[in-house]
């Protein structure tokens, strides 16, 4: 049991190596990548954003993966806290979804995030850790000899992405709220999923800071595609929200992704 209080991690891949034996709150939605990041730094338990769950439940698919290694891990209902934010998930988030470990501890669908915390203080040390995720970015060429970037997290981009086009798995929401963490890069093109909008329609908050330092963004509906599968919103998913910049370049809603970037 610790006693410590939780982390407020805006996004999971802040994480650092004196974070492991803790508990966290984290702003990340709770799909694979975020899951893997959480297990691999040591966390005892976690909870996440649900990005409104979407596509093949992939908001939470982490969340219930960490109970095969004995994490206790949680999602808040994307509509009651902002995704990317950790204070207001702890200070307004309602609990979505819970794992087999985290239920063992007490916590229920439909506690307050305060409520739950007690709880997830007396979590047990994990079994063991989630491998590592192979291939959290790759490239491809559409059939015109158009270069993509697929990122399962955006915390991936690198100086490498200037000018080019990037394909996240990532919400399109602001992480803390802060626009200097849109982008790492100045892409051409950004694509992120809107998470299910969320509270405040937080989901697609990146959209207007990107269009202030001239970069076209879309997101892409949760419902289309998987939130933390790059590959996913290229094959199935349809543009939710496009910023002017994007529109411009002839984006608008229900789009499939594939056949908007295939006419730029």
């Amino acid at each position: 049991m610790t006693t410590d209080p939780p982390l407020l991690l805006d996004s999971i891949t802040d994480l650092r190596p004196d974070h492991a034996g803790k508990i966290a709150i984290s702003g990340s939605h709770g799909g694979l990548y975020p899951a893997a990041v959480a297990s691999r730094g040591g966390l005892r338990a976690v909870v996440f954003n649900d990005a409104g769950i979407g596509f093949q439940r992939a908001g939470v698919s982490g969340v219930m993966q960490l109970d095969t290694v004995g994490m206790a891990a949680a999602a808040v209902d994307c509509m009651s806290a902002e995704i990317g934010s950790a204070q207001g998930m702890q200070d307004a988030g309602r609990i979505s979804t819970v794992n087999a470990r985290a239920a063992a501890c007490g916590l229920a669908v439909g506690m307050e995030v305060a409520e739950a915390i007690p709880y997830l203080m007396a979590a047990p040390t994990p079994d063991q850790h989630l491998p590592e995720l192979a291939e959290a970015r790759r490239s491809l060429t559409l059939p015109q000899g158009r270069e993509l970037s697929l990122l399962d997290s955006a915390s991936l981009v690198g100086p490498e992405d200037e000018g080019g086009i990037v394909i996240t798995g990532s919400h399109g929401g602001l992480i803390g709220g802060d626009p200097a963490r849109a982008l790492k890069a100045r892409a051409h093109i950004a694509v992120f999923n809107d998470a299910g909008g969320g509270k405040n329609r937080i989901g697609i908050s990146r959209l207007p800071a990107l269009e202030t330092r001239g970069i076209a963004a879309v997101t892409v509906s949760h419902m289309t595609a998987r939130i933390g599968d790059a590959f996913s919103s290229l094959e199935t998913g349809r543009i939710s929200t496009a910023n002017p910049r994007a529109m411009r370049l002839g984006a608008f809603a229900n789009l499939p992704l594939k056949d908007w970037l295939r006419q730029l």
